[in-house]
């Protein structure tokens, strides 16, 4: 367990993405993943508001649907750090205040809860003033409505801005920062947002953690990915160096008998400042080796053999 930045959000090394639930996984399949996960030790799940609203038929508030309703129907919210989003919903775009006020209500509704644990701005809101957001986030803490705040997919500029503001005006400071990170994407995290966090005791709970599954193993080669709702995402990384990395994780794995997916989920959680990640299972059977995470601690050893591995080198560099 550890806690996210500032705040006393104590949770497991692994957040469970719900970006699958009413999409590639179904009502029923959502909730016995949910009981997975909770059986597994996992106590943080991670949402927004717009999920799923991008497949056909749905509207929006899908995935916090159904959160909600097992919350309520197992009695586990009070066990559980939920994470949720605001300005990408169809209804409620953008992170104007009186947006994001009407967002976190909806919010709340649909979570069958009265507070949100972690309120991510989900992308910036460049049509709104920078003050008028960070203060409409404080007036959320100071309602009791959100606990703390998070900032997903903020630029570094746009992240030390917002601290100076909060900061000046004793308005609610973010706590946590959640970029795209993984073993083949990691420059302009480790670059860019690692040293905020670390000077701002900011803690990163990075999302494609496992590459759109690339990270799993099951893509090996082109013809692996026709086919699959992920395929676009993941065959980019189908490459002499995504399979080197790949064929790490294995090696390593086999050492501490464990899969693929949750040795690239251990590199993450030994990475500073990074205190889970997000990933999401489409079947109930994927919930192991997202919450075996939490029983592998990687050496100092294996975590630079993946570092090396995973390194990134203009085209035409040799080693």
């Amino acid at each position: 367990m550890a806690k996210i930045g500032t705040s006393d959000l104590d949770v497991f090394p692994l957040s469970l993405g719900g970006n699958v639930f009413g999409w590639t996984a179904d009502h029923d399949a959502s909730l016995a993943i949910l009981d997975a996960h909770a059986a597994g030790g996992g106590d943080f799940i991670d949402t927004a508001d717009s999920y799923m609203a991008s497949v056909p038929g749905n509207v929006g508030g899908e995935s916090e649907t159904i959160i909600g309703e097992w919350f309520t129907s197992r009695g586990t919210r009070d066990s559980t750090v939920l994470a949720t989003k605001v300005s990408r919903h169809p209804e409620f775009k953008g992170l104007a205040a009186a947006n994001i006020a009407a967002a976190a209500d909806a919010s709340l509704t649909r979570l069958q809860t009265d507070r949100i644990d972690l309120y991510w701005a989900h992308y910036e809101d460049p049509q709104t003033p920078l003050d008028e957001t960070v203060e409409a986030f404080d007036a959320l803490v100071r309602a009791g409505k959100v606990r703390y705040i998070g900032l997903s997919n903020f630029a570094p500029a746009t992240i030390e801005r917002y601290l100076e503001i909060a900061d000046t005006n004793g308005w609610a400071r973010p706590v946590a920062l959640q970029p795209h990170y993984n073993l083949v994407h990691r420059n302009d995290v480790e670059e860019n947002w690692m040293p905020i966090a670390e000077r701002e005791q900011l803690s990163l709970v990075p999302y494609y953690a496992l590459a759109s599954g690339f990270l799993t193993g099951k893509y090996r080669s082109k013809s692996d990915v026709e086919g699959a709702v992920r395929a676009p995402a993941a065959s980019k990384y189908v490459s002499p160096q995504g399979l080197a990395i790949v064929d790490a994780l294995e090696q390593i794995g086999r050492d501490h008998g464990v899969s693929i997916a949750t040795t690239a989920l251990a590199w993450l959680v030994a990475k500073p400042t990074v205190v889970a990640p997000i990933a999401s299972a489409s079947r109930v059977e994927q919930v192991a080796d997202l919450v075996a995470v939490g029983g592998v601690a990687l050496s100092a050893e294996e975590v630079a053999q993946l570092d090396e591995v995973s390194a990134w080198r203009p085209a035409g560099h040799s080693a």
